[in-house]
């Protein structure tokens, strides 16, 4: 990948983790414009993701800050770039932080549509 190629990371809680969670989504906040875009906190299951999360936009050169906030914040992740192959960047190009989490991953989009960016408003990487 190339030091410009768009990522997403997506962080995991459970009831139990989500003070860290919100430390962790604050401390991100606070790391803009490296980061591009922070989500919202989802207490629900969105998309391929079964369990509550948040997700992190970002650009490859970022990647090792990401994963380091990650890692000391005891949460797990899902970190992916953002390609024309959605199923591709959830799985084989995908790194995980942590336990993984079953995605379900009949509901991404076909290769060659991934909608990643256009979903949240985002075109500008």
């Amino acid at each position: 990948m190339k030091a410009g190629t768009p990522y997403h990371a997506h962080i995991y809680f459970s009831d139990d983790e989500r003070v860290a969670a919100e430390a962790l989504r604050n401390r991100f906040i606070a790391m803009q414009p490296a980061i591009l875009f922070v989500g919202r906190m989802m207490d629900r299951g969105v998309g391929p993701h079964p369990i509550p999360q948040f997700e992190v936009h970002f650009l490859e050169g970022t990647r090792p800050d990401v994963v380091v906030a990650i890692e000391e914040s005891g949460l797990r992740a899902l970190v992916h770039p953002l390609t024309d192959d959605d199923l591709a960047d959830h799985t084989s190009l995908a790194d995980w932080i942590g336990e993984p989490v079953d995605l379900d991953v009949s509901v991404l989009d076909p290769p060659g549509h991934n909608q990643g960016v256009a979903r949240f408003g985002r075109s500008d990487f």
